[in-house]
C-alpha cells in the first residue's frame, strides 16, 4: 500500500465518510500533504481501524442507493475480466513486495554482520551496539510474527480490487469506480458534473484523454474515435471502466454557464400521488439522450403545444436518464390538472431547459441548513442527494409547510435523519398559506425562525438554503441577513 492515500481512499479504508476526514484535517488532527494523507498519521488517529469498521459507510451506501434506485446486488462486483485484471495487477504489486521482503531480509544480514563485527573490536561503543542488534532482532522477529498485519493494507487491497481510484485532472479531484459501473455512471454517483450528452456511446461528449493507468471497454459505441486521438489516450468515460487506479484529463462542469440547454422527448413512467395536494411524475428519457442539469435546477414541461410548466428537478442529478417532478395542485394551473386528471403512463412530455442558479456551492466547507417551505422541498431534495453523493459534512433539512398535506414525502425525510449521523430534520406547520402574508402571520412565521435559530445556535456561519413560496421565503431571507449572515451565505430560490 503507497504511504500516501486519498481523502477518498482513505476515507473508504477507516470507514468514516470523507468529510470527517476533512474536517480533522481542517482542525490540525491529520497532516495533509499535497491532498494526500500518510498511512502513519491515518493510524495515529484510526488506532482501532479492523476490517469490519464500516458501519458509518455502509450507512451512508444504504442512504445513497434508496435515493439514487439504481444499485442491485448482482452489480456490486466488477464484469469477470475487469475483476481478473486487477486481480492480476495486485498480484504483480504482491510479487514486488516479495522481492523487497527478500532484499530487506539480505540487508538486515549484513547489517547483523557488520554488528557483530563491531563487537569484536572492543570498542567503546560495544555495550550499544549490542543493545542496538538485540532491538533490531526483535524489531525483525515482530514484523516477521506470522499473523502480524496492518489492517489498512489488507483492506486497502480489497478495495482495489473491488474499486479503482479515478483521479481527474485539472480539477484535481477523485471519485471510486464500483461494480460494473463506467467512468461516468461513478463520476456521477461521486456528484461530480462531467460533459457528456446521450450517456450511450453515440455523441463523443464524454471523450477524456487517459494520462496513466489502464481502462476496459465494457459498452459498444458508435461514436468514432480518431486513430490520432485514440493513439494519444482518448477514449469514451460512458463505455470505458477503469481496470486499476486511474487518471484522466476531463473537464467538470464548473456552474451553470457550463451546462448546454437541451430539448428532450421524454415518457411518463410513473404518476402517483404523494398528497391530495401534490402528484409525483416520473419522467424516463431515452437511452441515447440524457439530461444534464445541476441539482436544484429547473426545466420547462410542454404537453403539445397547450399545456406547460417551469418546475424544479426533484432527483438527483446522478440519474439523468431518471427525472421526477413534484406538481403541485393550485388554482387556474391548467398544467396541474392535466397532470391529475387526464395524463397517463407511456404519454410524451418534452423538457427544455435546464435553468436557474439555485444549485449547491460545492467549495464551501460550512455546515447545511435546508429550508423547504411547500413546493421548495423539490428543488431541496434534489440539493440533499447531491450532497449526500459529495459526502458533505453536516445537513439539516428544516420543512415548514402551510399545512400538514404540504409536509409530504416525510418518512423519506425521517429516514435521512435515521441513517445518517450528521444529519437533522424539523417539521413546522404554519397554519396559514404561506404565499400570502400579512403582519400577524409575519410574526408567527418570525418566531418559527427564531425556534429554529435558538436550536440550532450555529446556523448563522453555516450556508443556508430557501426555497418555497415567494412571500415565505423573500420574509426568511431578510430574516437570516438581519442575524448578520452576508448575503453570499443565504440562497434563494421561488417555486410557485
Amino acid at each position: 500500500m503507497s504511504n500516501l492515500l486519498s481523502v477518498t481512499r482513505a476515507a473508504r479504508l477507516v470507514g468514516v465518510p470523507r468529510a470527517e476526514l476533512q474536517k480533522r484535517i481542517q482542525h490540525g488532527e491529520l497532516c495533509s500533504f499535497d491532498g494526500m494523507l500518510s498511512v502513519e498519521n491515518l493510524l495515529a488517529c484510526y488506532p482501532q481501524a479492523e476490517l469490519e469498521d464500516t458501519a458509518e459507510l455502509q450507512r451512508i451506501a444504504q442512504i445513497k442507493e434508496k435515493a439514487f434506485g439504481k444499485r442491485v446486488f448482482e452489480r456490486a462486483l466488477p464484469e469477470p475480466e475487469v475483476l481478473a485484471a486487477r486481480v492480476t495487477e495486485l498480484s504483480r504489486s504482491l510479487a514486488v513486495s516479495q522481492k523487497q521482503v527478500r532484499q530487506f531480509n539480505d540487508l538486515l544480514g549484513r547489517l547483523w554482520d557488520k554488528v557483530a563485527e563491531l563487537r569484536t573490536t572492543k570498542t567503546p561503543v560495544d555495550t550499544a551496539m549490542a543493545e542496538i542488534g538485540e532491538w533490531i532482532k526483535q524489531e525483525v522477529a515482530l514484523a516477521m510474527e506470522p499473523g502480524f498485519n496492518n489492517p489498512l493494507a489488507i483492506k486497502d487491497g480489497v478495495l482495489r480490487v473491488m474499486a479503482a481510484q479515478v483521479s481527474l485532472l485539472p480539477s484535481r479531484q477523485d471519485f471510486l469506480v464500483e461494480g460494473q459501473d463506467t467512468l461516468l455512471e461513478a463520476a456521477m454517483r461521486a456528484g461530480l458534473s462531467l460533459s457528456y450528452g446521450c450517456s450511450g456511446g453515440n455523441c463523443g461528449l464524454c471523450k477524456a484523454k487517459v494520462l496513466s493507468g489502464e481502462v476496459k471497454q465494457t459498452r459498444h459505441h458508435d461514436f468514432r474515435i480518431s486513430e490520432q486521438d485514440a493513439s494519444s489516450g482518448y477514449m469514451l468515460m460512458c463505455c470505458n471502466t477503469a481496470v486499476g487506479d486511474l487518471t484522466i484529463e476531463a473537464e467538470v462542469a464548473g456552474g451553470v454557464q457550463d451546462i448546454p440547454f437541451q430539448q428532450v422527448s421524454t415518457r411518463v413512467k410513473l404518476i402517483q400521488p404523494l398528497s391530495e395536494k401534490v402528484m409525483l411524475l416520473h419522467l424516463q428519457t431515452p437511452r441515447s439522450q440524457r439530461l444534464r442539469f445541476l441539482a436544484g435546477q429547473s426545466v420547462v414541461l410542454r404537453v403539445g403545444q397547450t399545456f406547460s410548466a417551469l418546475l424544479p428537478v426533484a432527483s438527483c442529478p446522478c440519474d439523468d436518464r431518471n427525472l421526477l417532478f413534484h406538481v403541485h395542485r393550485q388554482n387556474g394551473n391548467l398544467f396541474a390538472d392535466y397532470v391529475f386528471e387526464r395524463l397517463r403512463a407511456n404519454d410524451s412530455i418534452e423538457v427544455e431547459g435546464p435553468q436557474g442558479e439555485f444549485i449547491l456551492h460545492e467549495k464551501s466547507e460550512r455546515p447545511l441548513y435546508f429550508f423547504a417551505f411547500d413546493g421548495g422541498f423539490a428543488p431541496i431534495k434534489s440539493l440533499i442527494e447531491h450532497a449526500m453523493s459529495l459526502e458533505a459534512g453536516e445537513i439539516h433539512l428544516i420543512r415548514i409547510g402551510s399545512d400538514a398535506e404540504e409536509i409530504y414525502l416525510a418518512n423519506q425525510a425521517r429516514a435521512w435523519a435515521d441513517a445518517l449521523d450528521n444529519f437533522s430534520y424539523v417539521e413546522k406547520i404554519a397554519g396559514f398559506d404561506l404565499r400570502t402574508l400579512n403582519l400577524h402571520r409575519e410574526h408567527v412565521l418570525e418566531n418559527m425562525l427564531a425556534e429554529i435559530a435558538a436550536q440550532y445556535s450555529a446556523i448563522s456561519a453555516a450556508d443556508v438554503y430557501l426555497a418555497g413560496p415567494e412571500a415565505a421565503i423573500k420574509y426568511a431571507e431578510r430574516y437570516f441577513l438581519a442575524l448578520g449572515m452576508p448575503k453570499s451565505r443565504v440562497f434563494v430560490e421561488v417555486v410557485k
